[in-house]
């Protein structure tokens, strides 16, 4: 008996599932989601590059407590809209100044970067810039020799 109803639950099993995947999967595609995905597919290969005429500045060698700043300027090369969310120091004595509008596919625009000529001897500084790129962020650097004041230059004297 039990095979029996092992036979036939068997039957029964192969019977549903022949009759369920009748349908051909294509038959089951829509014209309309795939021309809406091609169309979502290709927007999102336009993304905006943001590319810097300059990605490190040197301000030499400056006395301590000297404020320092330069501009950063970038150019969008890509295809969409850029829009900058964030810009980041690596610290407190680093104040970047990122556009508040977003910069058009062709046009530059400017990152001003104030520094309050902190540290000693020799300083680097980071600056992040997040943004809707590939990437998700760039990375600009300054860099400085910060002196005391009063210090004699540093370097070979004549």
């Amino acid at each position: 008996m039990k095979r029996i109803t092992t036979i036939l639950s068997l039957i029964m099993v192969v019977a549903l599932t022949s009759v369920s995947c009748k349908d051909k999967a294509s038959k089951k595609i829509v014209a309309d989601n795939v021309e809406s995905a091609v169309s979502r597919d290709e927007a999102d290969k336009k993304v905006p590059v943001m590319t810097f005429e300059k990605t490190e500045h040197d301000f030499g060698t400056i006395q301590r407590g000297t404020p320092q700043e330069t501009v950063f300027t970038f150019t969008n090369t890509g295809d969409a809209p850029l829009i900058i969310t964030d810009a980041k120091s690596s610290c407190g004595c680093t104040v970047p100044n990122p556009p508040k509008d977003p910069i058009a596919p062709g046009d530059t625009g400017e990152l001003l970067v104030k520094f309050n000529g902190s540290g000693q001897n020799q300083v680097t500084k980071t600056i992040t810039v997040t943004a809707n790129t590939a990437k998700g962020s760039e990375i600009v650097r300054i860099k400085a020799f910060v002196q005391a004041p009063g210090a004699t230059p540093a370097g070979p004297v004549k």
